[in-house]
């Protein structure tokens, strides 16, 4: 026994080794977090272009407009590069990437340390503990990077040539000289925080239960050992692109509205309609009397299918995979 821990503790050619499992958990929030914002990032730059549409499409950005009428979510896709190049695609991904390591490194550390916190002090396990989990730790994740993710709504919103913000430096100085200071960083938070509570918490539970399920069920044909654990079964790579695309599809068909609301928001002193989008409830009624449920509530939803699928595909493989690779199982 002396032998094993000092040969775990002697250094080889890689450097010296964690000497035991205590030591490994020192470092457990750290590797966790990493897992978490590495995952956040691959998945919103798979995606970045589709995020761009998106926000243009839900605004009704004037400067993408046919005939009168705002352009699909192709024919737009076309258009921003013939307007603003193909960068124009990423704009605002520089912002977006700042944000998004940390909000995917808190929403997942944090989802893990809820599910504990539900089972030890409540005494609610199950599938319960994944959707109340996924949703506390959604809407951590947002309080926390918030302002990050106002300023890159405002810089993807912006069309070459009229360019309001230089950079998120004068992005982030601008809204608090001439919005409020900080208030300003936060418009639109209601909406945000209510749509995240049943998009993270059905995010969370759709993939947790077909995991478990799939893994109970037909372990041999949906699972593997794990990398790291070969005790730990885990599901095969493609297995979970299938499960983390269904769960984004779900979780996003609910709390669809919710988002459109919160982009306008955020959106609000740049757009000319501003004061009548001050509040969540003045927000909703404006968008379904104006635009109705498809047009308003639901525009740039298959959009946003088009996307979610992949990115919370990547997402959650991703932080399976650096799970793994961190020792984190």
């Amino acid at each position: 026994m002396a032998s094993e821990a000092a040969a775990a503790a002697a250094p080889g050619p890689a450097g010296p080794r964690l000497p035991s499992s205590a030591s490994r958990r020192d470092f457990y929030w750290l590797r966790s977090f990493i897992a978490g914002g590495v995952a956040g990032c691959c998945a919103k730059t798979t995606i970045a272009p589709l995020d761009r549409v998106k926000i243009l499409l839900q605004a009704h950005n004037h400067h993408y407009k046919h005939l009168g009428n705002h352009l699909g979510v192709i024919s737009t896709l076309c258009a921003v590069p013939k307007k603003e190049g193909y960068l124009g695609l990423y704009k605002g991904n520089g912002a977006m990437m700042i944000r998004i390591f940390p909000y995917g490194a808190i929403q997942f550390t944090a989802f893990g340390q809820y599910k504990k916190i539900i089972k030890k002090k409540l005494g609610i396990s199950g599938h319960i503990h994944r959707l109340m989990a996924g949703s506390m730790a959604g809407i951590t994740a947002v309080i926390c990077t918030y302002p990050l993710d106002m300023v890159r709504a405002r810089l993807a919103f912006q069309v070459k040539g009229e360019d309001k913000y230089t950079g998120i430096i004068h992005a982030f100085k601008t809204i608090y000289t001439k919005e409020g200071g900080m208030q300003g960083f936060y418009r639109g938070l209601t909406p945000t925080v209510v749509g995240m509570a049943p998009y993270a918490g059905f995010s969370f539970f759709t993939f947790g239960t077909l995991k478990s399920v799939g893994l109970a069920q037909a372990p041999a044909l949906l699972g593997r050992p794990c990398l790291d654990n070969p005790d730990v079964l885990v599901l095969k790579t493609h297995v979970n692109l299938l499960c983390g695309g269904i769960a984004g599809a779900i979780a996003q068909t609910i709390s669809y509205p919710l988002d459109v609301t919160r982009r306008r928001m955020q959106l609000g002193a740049i757009l000319p309609d501003s004061e009548k989008c001050l509040t969540m409830i003045q927000t909703l009624k404006y968008v379904y009397g104006n635009h109705g449920i498809r047009r308003g509530l639901y525009r740039g939803l298959s959009l946003n299918y088009i996307r979610c699928v992949p990115s919370q595909a990547v997402a959650f493989t991703t932080y399976e995979l650096m799970k793994q690779f961190l020792h984190l199982n």
